[in-house]
């Protein structure tokens, strides 16, 4: 694979050869010197890769000395264990737009390398890096060269910037054009609560046209390409992680308007694509605290157990109005008084002998979200 090269380089090569000619083209004082010692990580350091997006290492060599006495880009270079760094599998700019000499490279960026170098998933590989100095032009390579153990991510080394599950299992069919976006909750994670039926298969796309990337689940883990097949009607949620290649699952069972003072529960139904509500339902029954307090929330029954769906900012006060205030996050603590339950609004003399529209909704064409209109 050629060497991915920084783009702000070939911008300064431009004006460094414009403000370094003299007046009959020659260029001038573009040298530098050799970078003559790494200092880190150490030589045959071997690092163990973790899926955190904040997991990094840090790499630090001796500055380089330019001619002009200004300042020198750096760059880090990676090739096989057996490579010569004429053509390196990967190189990466240094920290302040090349312009320090240091660079921090996140494990998730080093799994990708070490998958350029041939390592598969899950595999201990060893890999060089070195580093170039330069003016923009004619990079000069380090004195020194070091190696580089790591073991790979169990996950994938090229994740999806979006995923959707598609098939005949799924509420929308096999058309890919129908394939239902996934929720992105971080990089390389993707979630969805859909409807899937027993027989019949689904798989996830990395895309809903052309010749997307096909995933689906082998065991424990998410694979590249085939298909799974539903071994139970229901309501699932399916948790996809990448960057381990794995996922979890849960069949949910049961949605609920939960009153927070009365403790009633009103059961929702399920709608398709995410979505449970209710139309029309009169609260009765209710009398004083029970009646009046206006504070409410959601609980999940599921095959791990019940969980509570609360306001996803931190809040426990009255709505101001904001459609923010009605996003929603799962909680696996499940008690009766909690932070970030949600008020009626417009608060009322009370919920009994009302009528009320609610809709409590996991649809991934947006934010998770409810609504609670009284009629």
């Amino acid at each position: 694979m050629k060497a991915i090269s920084i783009k702000f380089a070939v911008l300064f090569s431009f004006i460094l050869a414009f403000t370094a000619c003299s007046s009959d083209g020659e260029v001038r004082d573009l040298g530098v010197t050799a970078v003559k010692t790494l200092y880190e990580p150490d030589n045959g350091k071997a690092v163990i890769l973790q899926p955190s997006a904040s997991a990094s290492l840090y790499f630090e060599w001796e500055p380089s000395l330019a001619e002009d006495g200004g300042t020198v880009l750096y760059e880090v270079a990676f090739d096989k264990a057996d490579g010569d760094f004429s053509d390196p599998i990967f190189i990466a700019t240094a920290d302040n737009n090349g312009g320090t000499n240091h660079a921090t490279i996140t494990h998730k960026q080093l799994n990708q390398i070490a998958a350029l170098a041939g390592v598969g998933s899950a595999e201990v590989g060893t890999l060089k890096w070195t580093v170039f100095a330069s003016k923009g032009i004619n990079p000069v390579k380090a004195a020194e060269e070091r190696t580089l153990t790591l073991t790979r991510l169990a996950g994938f080394a090229e994740v999806p910037s979006q995923l959707y599950i598609t098939g005949d299992a799924t509420e929308v069919g096999a058309d890919l054009d129908k394939a239902v976006v996934m929720k992105k909750v971080t990089d390389g994670e993707f979630e969805i609560f859909i409807k899937l039926t027993e027989g019949k298969s689904f798989k996830f796309v990395s895309a809903n046209t052309g010749t997307p990337t096909e995933y689906s689940l082998n065991g424990e883990k998410l694979v590249e390409g085939g298909s799974t097949t539903v071994a139970k009607t229901g309501i699932y949620k399916y948790y996809v992680d990448f960057n381990a290649g794995s996922f979890t699952s849960k069949e949910v069972t049961k949605v609920k308007w939960f009153l927070n003072w009365s403790q009633k529960e009103i059961e929702l139904e399920y709608q398709g694509l995410g979505v449970w509500a209710i139309s029309n339902y009169t609260v009765t029954g209710l009398t004083d605290n029970d009646n009046s307090d206006d504070r409410y929330k959601f609980r999940m029954e599921s095959s791990d157990g019940e969980t509570e769906w609360r306001a996803a900012i931190s809040n426990d006060s009255k709505p101001t109005g904001n459609e923010e205030y009605y996003y929603m996050t799962e909680k696996t603590n499940v008690e009766q008084w909690t932070n970030n339950e949600v008020w009626k609004s417009p608060s009322t003399d009370g919920w009994s002998d009302k009528a009320y529209d609610v809709t409590f909704s996991l649809n991934t064409a947006g934010e998770y979200t409810h609504s609670l209109v009284i009629k």
